[in-house]
């Protein structure tokens, strides 16, 4: 049972900063009044409880050129408090895991009143994140100070501060102990070992902990491929038998390697407590917006908005947008392929220096093009996605992942196919495939590794001077991590990444016959949609495979009277193979039985209690009707 807010004081003179709110240098007092009350209000008052303050001097004077920049944290009650709000699960002493109540505080393990380690950096930071994003508008039209800045019931606060230009960024701090402590464990030591996957857990949150841990098994996965594949490069094999053994070992390893991840997976989330957590309770993401009603379900006022009037535009405007995009791209590469038939009878005809230039002319202005396209299609994507109107976060991710998804997977293999299936060019293919994959991977470690390491630490050098050059006797050292991470790029979350290894693994598996800011937690059960992006991948991969072996000179010499038969053998062999892979998908559990137990045991458990809550609800109501028959006789 949760405990009433009113009966607790929440307030604390001394507090720790979680948070960073900076806002534009032109902000006008009466607006930062407002905004701080309402973040220090009661959550009677539609307040989110928290605890504020402007970056100060010693003696109380604001620093010059920071007068916008707030501290943000909270005490330790409100803390647990709002871990309760938002579901945290962690374990108990009978090393069972449940959510977390305050009431029942003193079940869980490591918990103790003066333990301000209980929950982790991460955790803290997403409990003041989850009350920011949903302090809304209750009876104000505008924002103090700003009248065109509206408001209406229900709208997100934070949302409108940001899109008026008035809220320049939230960040959470940086803690720079534990930082060093994660840094040295992870990469600091010279020796082969596995992530530290709970340090990373605990300091950045299950999301980015989820990622590496992929990241991590998709490395070691890859071992048996280039194992099995480097013969083949090596030693130049040209036998068929075994172009069918090595593309058959693909296409198992492709579904093994993606059931087990699901148990690593289950198993991961489970000691972290996201397994349990009630993601069809998850508040409204901060741009969900809509007239202020009651959710049904948790009884709590919050934005309504038509399912249809969504699903309109998804289907009427989002769609063909996308297949518009897709046609583009499609026309584009023909181009390229123009381009390049122009380049190579050019050639010919002059066999020049200038000609042997021209003829990388063609890759080069498609590289060019296909880089110009994915930035505006996935500013066009996110913006889609926006107007769409989604409630949950996790929704509004993935249909953003869906849309570029299949953009990026057009754009990165369909000259590919194209190669395979029209031009029939299995040597041209087998060297597009290699230059792909291979620079794709020297530009990646480029542009995600060396160039942000050397602009950082460009920009930290400029950062300390100017801080220095700052004459303040007070905490320079909250001051300095202050003035340097809010300068620092902001990390976008790990879509990116996440589309990086996506590609890697179609490359693989189709034709295969830094410094930011610190993000904010966000507590995640698996890695989701990826999750089905790889298996499509690997149901695709079966197809390519099949159809690769299939067009190959040895299997055509087999049938050289009937192609029909030859492409009957192919499809069938595509069938078995298929419900060989859906066969393993099935055998094979998601979560091990352990963790099944667990759950079957928590949700018995729950039932259970749910039962006795009634019955003695029930008992108190008869007693109740008992009691004033008595009055009346």
């Amino acid at each position: 049972m949760k405990e009433s807010w009113s009966a607790f004081d929440t307030f604390e003179p001394h507090f720790r900063p979680l948070v960073i709110i900076e806002l534009a240098k032109d902000t006008k007092e009466e607006t930062k009044e407002w905004l701080t009350q309402r973040i220090v209000d009661k959550k009677k008052k539609e307040g989110a409880q928290l605890l504020v303050k402007p970056l100060v001097k010693e003696d109380g004077g604001k620093i010059d050129g920071n007068q916008n920049l707030y501290l943000v944290g909270a005490s330790h009650l409100r803390l647990l408090l709002g871990a309760e709000t938002v579901g945290l699960v962690k374990e108990c002493n009978d090393n069972s895991m449940r959510t977390f109540t305050y009431s029942s505080r003193n079940t869980f393990k490591d918990f103790a009143e003066d333990n301000h380690d209980f929950l982790t950096m991460a955790e803290r930071q997403y409990i003041i994140k989850h009350e920011l994003e949903n302090l809304r508008a209750k009876d104000e039209r505008m924002i103090p100070g700003y009248p065109q800045a509206k408001l209406y019931p229900g709208k997100s606060i934070m949302r409108r501060l940001m899109t008026s230009g008035i809220l320049l960024q939230i960040f959470p701090l940086h803690d720079t102990e534990e930082l060093k402590k994660l840094w040295y464990t992870w990469c600091g030591q010279v020796k082969i070992s596995y992530q530290p996957l709970d340090e990373i857990r605990c300091y950045f949150g299950e999301t980015i902990a989820l990622y590496f841990g992929f990241l991590e098994y998709f490395t070691f996965a890859l071992v048996p491929m280039a194992l099995i594949g480097i013969p083949y490069y090596v030693f130049a094999w040209e036998d068929y038998d075994k172009y069918v053994m090595f593309a058959s070992f693909n296409l198992l390893w492709s579904t093994v390697i993606l059931e087990v991840w699901k148990r690593c997976c289950a198993i991961m989330t489970y000691r972290w407590g996201t397994l349990l957590m009630k993601r069809q309770f998850e508040e409204p993401r901060p741009g969900f917006h809509g007239v202020l009603g009651i959710n049904p379900v948790t009884g709590k006022e919050e934005p309504v908005y038509s399912s249809i009037k969504r699903q309109i535009r998804i289907y009427l405007v989002s769609l063909p947008f996308v297949c518009l995009c897709l046609y583009f791209s499609l026309y584009v590469m023909m181009i390229y392929f123009e381009l390049e038939t122009w380049a190579l009878d050019f050639h010919e005809e002059n066999e020049s220096y200038f000609s042997k230039l021209m003829l990388f002319l063609p890759s080069i202005i498609y590289a060019i093009v296909i880089e110009m396209m994915n930035r505006v299609y996935r500013y066009a994507a996110e913006f889609l996605t926006s107007w769409e109107n989604h409630r949950l976060e996790s929704s509004h991710q993935n249909h953003l992942i869906l849309k570029v998804l299949v953009f990026n997977f057009l754009n990165c293999f369909a000259s590919l196919f194209y190669i395979a299936f029209v031009l029939f060019d299995m040597k041209l293919l087998r060297q597009s495939l290699a230059t792909l994959l291979i620079t794709s991977q020297i530009l990646n470690q480029f542009v995600e590794a060396l160039l942000p390491y050397w602009l950082q630490k460009r920009h930290n050098k400029k950062v300390k001077k100017r801080v220095y050059s700052i004459k303040v006797d007070t905490d320079l050292s909250l001051f300095e991590q202050v003035n340097l991470e809010k300068e620092m790029g902001t990390y976008l979350g790990t879509f990116d990444d996440y589309l990086e290894l996506f590609l890697q693994f179609g490359y693989v598996s189709l034709f295969s016959c830094v410094v930011f800011k610190r993000p904010f937690s966000q507590p995640t059960a698996n890695i989701g949609v990826w999750q089905l992006a790889f298996e499509t991948m690997s149901v695709i991969s079966v197809v390519t495979n099949c159809a690769l072996i299939g067009l190959s000179p040895q299997v055509n010499a087999l049938f050289p009277d009937s192609k029909t038969d030859l492409i009957l053998i192919v499809v069938l062999a595509e069938h078995i193979l298929l419900a060989l892979k859906f066969v393993m998908a099935f055998v094979i559990p998601d979560k091990p039985r352990d963790i099944q137990i667990k759950l079957a045991r928590l949700e018995f458990e729950s039932l259970e209690a749910l039962k006795q809550q009634q019955m003695k609800l029930a008992a108190e109501s008869l007693k109740e009707e008992t009691h004033g028959e008595k009055k009346m006789n």
